[in-house]
């Protein structure tokens, strides 16, 4: 699986407001709006997910990840 198919599934099957909170995470340190967000993170060049999150949010992230197996 790639990595943007991996942060598609987790965006995809993680509840709305985890799903919110990464979006803005990544739209406020990229300076982008959230939709461009979720286009790089889901894009055929997309890096991992915790590529892009930053701070406190990043920890919660990847235990999600783990935990459902998109690691």
């Amino acid at each position: 699986m790639t990595n943007a198919q991996k942060n598609r599934v987790f965006l995809a099957t993680t509840d709305a407001r985890t799903k919110a909170d990464v979006l803005v995470n990544i739209a406020d340190h990229y300076g982008v709006g959230t939709k461009e967000a979720f286009d790089e993170v889901t894009g055929p060049y997309a890096e991992h997910l915790l590529d892009y999150v930053t701070g406190p949010l990043r920890a919660g992230v990847h235990a999600l990840m783990l935990r459902s197996g998109l690691d």
